[in-house]
């Protein structure tokens, strides 16, 4: 009877402790991996110079670095660049850095040469090294959409337009999506061309003044990408289309090949800079 007894209190006792204590198997299942790396050229034909441009007293560069890393589901943020001056003020910071080759011909090319040593990442974040006011819930957002979305292969971001010289601006990109988000096309021209109204006053800019209301219909792209690693690596083996040649819009590559480019809101606007111009208004924003 006491061995009996024995034997039942060790079973009644493992039962108890496997009742109240129950196996996470979800715990062990690694989650995917965001990585963010910044292109940064130093050569700029308008801001020579560009990512060590001085905003409130810090390397603009260093301000989309703190953005990236500021995002809750980026594990880790790199510069990529073709120039030793931005590496070493990179790494003085307390950042990472890699040198790059400087023959590439578009920002993600030069992603991608990074995104091949990364082999612990499946997602890719490329964020520009001229934005210091995207936000990071933006970036959050972005991410977080590609793991959701399994028919998507891209993310990127769009916002609204607000000015009528960015609808008529070749600098501003803008997108129309389908009714899910999916982007039909990227163009450097006003789409959709508000047909209609252009006849009834003769001329787009008498359009948009006359009815400012049009604004609502043109959204502008803003230059945030989330990647599958995989697919970034393939889509920059790709050589260049004609769409993208022509618009000088690399997206456009990836569209022509049939690749869906999904493209949601940005959590708040943000301001490239590229003009002198640009850069003061971020100035009076990062100072204030």
């Amino acid at each position: 009877m006491k061995s009996g007894f024995s034997l039942f209190t060790i079973h009644y006792s493992l039962f108890t402790m496997l009742s109240c204590c129950p196996v996470n198997h979800t715990a062990s299942i690694p989650q995917p991996r965001a990585v963010a790396i910044i292109p940064a050229r130093y050569a700029s034909t308008r801001l020579p110079g560009k990512p060590l441009l001085e905003i409130a007293g810090r390397a603009m560069i260093l301000h989309v670095l703190e953005r990236a890393l500021a995002a809750r589901n980026v594990a880790r943020a790199i510069v990529a660049t073709d120039d030793e001056r931005v590496l070493d003020v990179v790494r003085f910071a307390g950042f990472e850095a890699v040198m790059t080759r400087s023959d590439h011909a578009s920002g993600s090319d030069r992603l991608a040469e990074v995104a091949a040593t990364l082999n612990d990442a499946d997602v890719i974040v490329n964020l520009q090294g001229d934005e210091p006011l995207v936000s990071p819930k933006t970036i959050e957002r972005a991410v977080d959409e590609l793991l959701r979305d399994e028919t998507a292969q891209v993310i990127t971001t769009s916002e609204e337009i607000t000015d009528a010289t960015d609808v008529l601006s070749a600098d501003v990109v803008k997108v129309v999506t389908d009714e899910r988000g999916r982007a039909l096309y990227f163009s450097r021209s006003p789409i959709p061309f508000p047909r209609e109204a252009v006849r009834r006053y003769g001329t787009l800019v008498a359009a948009l003044e006359i009815e400012p209301q049009l604004l609502a219909t043109f959204r502008k792209h803003t230059g945030l990408y989330v990647y599958r690693r995989a697919f970034l690596l393939e889509y920059t083996r790709w050589p260049q289309s004609e769409l993208e040649r022509t618009e000088s819009l690399e997206q456009l590559r990836a569209m022509e090949r049939g690749a869906t480019i999904k493209v949601i809101e940005a959590d708040s606007p943000s301001i490239g800079v590229d003009t002198e111009q640009d850069l003061e208004r971020v100035r009076k924003i990062l100072e204030a």
